[in-house]
């Protein structure tokens, strides 16, 4: 089963990745680690994106293109993977496809976690975190007993930089910009699945589960 998550920040993707890679044995790819790993191993593709991320510069979509394609190449991908943050672009999707079919394999769904942005915004502008512990919260969902106290060593919590609402919407807007056209693509490719993102985690799995079941067969 080879699987492409989208959705916007804060949907819950993450969660569900693990849930998805669990549940039908799966690698998680999320394209953050992969990043990660081949820089601190120093690869030479983790060394050239290195030198694009120390300049605050976009590592170029040949370069993530080629990592990621590595990465796919593994043992554990044999018989499918789940790929998180990527595609962000149709070229890196038109790129993706073209690999794939050179090996006569293809994407069997764009799996996306549709939330509402207003529950986002929610979600998102309401965590707080204890910068002494590390302990969250969420002044809604998971408040703290004592108001702006960290329940386990009771230090002041904070908001942090980017759950901020104008930050938060800016990340919205990003990634309306770059995801709708993808999402258009793989519609065309009537490869998409839409699956509410909205309740309880396990609610939203159990959707996820009914929306992949076609594919299971």
């Amino acid at each position: 089963m080879k699987i492409i998550l989208l959705g916007p920040p804060g949907a819950g993707k993450g969660t569900q990745a693990k849930f998805i890679s669990e549940e039908y044995s799966i690698p998680h790819i999320s394209t953050g680690d992969i990043f990660r790993k081949n820089i601190s191993e120093k690869t030479p593709l983790g060394v050239e994106a290195k030198k694009y991320l120390d300049n605050g510069q976009l590592v170029p979509d040949e370069v993530t293109i080629n990592i990621v394609k590595d990465r796919l190449g593994k043992d554990d991908c044999k018989e499918g993977f789940l790929l998180d943050g990527f595609p962000r672009t149709v070229n890196q999707a038109e790129a993706l496809d073209l690999f794939l079919n050179n090996k006569g394999q293809k994407i069997d769904t764009a799996l996306l976690i549709d939330v509402p942005k207003e529950l986002i915004l929610e979600r998102m502008t309401g965590r707080r975190v204890c910068p002494s512990c590390g302990a969250s919260y969420h002044v809604k969902f998971n408040p703290t007993k004592v108001e702006g106290k960290c329940d386990v060593c009771h230090s002041d919590v904070i908001q942090r930089k980017d759950d901020t609402e104008s930050t938060v919407k800016d990340r919205l807007d990003v990634y309306d910009e770059q995801t709708q056209p993808l999402i258009g693509y793989y519609k065309k490719q009537k490869a998409l699945s839409i699956v509410d993102g909205t309740g309880e985690i396990n609610e939203v799995f159990q959707r996820v589960k009914e929306s992949l079941k076609s594919i299971c067969k």
